[in-house]
């Protein structure tokens, strides 16, 4: 820093410290957020859950260490991009443009309380369009092909995009702010719900009820509709929900029959337990 200030004024030097602090705090706040949302759902179903999580498998490859190295090697580059995006979106509300507030008596309790299932809504609208538009070939390579490297994901993978991805998924933020208003913990909500929902998603482990695609609930996608779209590359671009998808025709038609695939798996496996209990119970008789 020394050599700068032979060029530029101490207003100007005090200025690029404070965004530099600034950054560094945000780097590590979402930084954090990636390794204990990941972590977690890695934890809970890798290590707590190991034996369920195994036989709710949905594909029989399993990730090497260096692919979850590369995941969580690109996962911090996306949390520097989200860090940078989030300097210019303090300083653009900051200036009025966007609009967060902390009182909730400023827009209401109803409005704050529906404001985070619309968050959600427009970010998978979001997300599905531009997901999709980065297939196309022109962009793919640059893109997105870092993510799609992970052809069988783990939960570390959440945030496994190139720069140019991961600047794509941080504008979203601005965007939304630029249309609506948002209340301080209605954001943190929504980042919170982000990176488990992202991490799940990627876990490679169906964790929703067998019946899931049978009932109501199908608006929702599950592990195996975001885990299809990583083993054949197309199709299956929404987040939360599954509308985009079946309103454009881009879900894969055998979907519903993998998830069922999947979760029969883990009803054989539940006999074949009660069963070798049952033996064992009869034999101790």
């Amino acid at each position: 820093m020394n050599y700068l200030a032979d060029y530029l004024s101490p207003q100007w030097m005090a200025f690029i410290i404070d965004q530099l602090s600034l950054w560094l705090m945000v780097f590590s706040v979402d930084t954090v957020r990636y390794l204990l949302g990941a972590g977690l759902v890695s934890l809970v179903l890798f290590i707590g859950l190991s034996r369920w999580s195994n036989s709710r498998r949905i594909q029989t490859r399993r990730a090497s260490a260096q692919d979850i190295r590369r995941e969580i090697t690109h996962s911090l580059i996306t949390t520097a991009v989200y860090a940078s995006v989030a300097l210019f979106t303090m300083a653009a509300e900051q200036q009025g443009a966007l609009r967060v507030y902390a009182s909730i008596d400023d827009y209401s309790a109803i409005y704050t309380l529906l404001s985070l299932p619309l968050l959600l809504i427009l970010h998978d609208t979001y997300f599905y369009w531009v997901h999709r538009a980065m297939h196309q070939r022109s962009l793919f390579r640059w893109v997105h092909r870092t993510h799609h490297l992970s052809r069988t994901p783990t939960p570390w993978a959440a945030y496994s995009f190139a720069p140019l991805e991961a600047l794509a998924m941080a504008l979203f933020m601005p965007l939304a702010l630029a249309l609506i208003p948002l209340h301080e913990l209605v954001i943190f909500l929504f980042l919170m719900i982000m990176i488990v929902r992202n991490a799940i998603g990627h876990s490679g482990v169906e964790v929703f009820h067998n019946q899931w695609v049978d009932t109501p609930l199908d608006v929702m996608t599950t592990v195996t509709h975001h885990d299809m779209h990583h083993q054949h590359f197309n199709g299956n671009y929404g987040l939360y929900f599954t509308w985009w998808d079946r309103w454009m025709g881009t879900e894969l038609p055998r979907y519903r029959d993998e998830f069922r695939r999947v979760v029969s798996l883990n009803k054989g496996a539940q006999t074949q337990q009660a069963f070798a209990a049952n033996t064992q119970r009869a034999e101790e008789g």
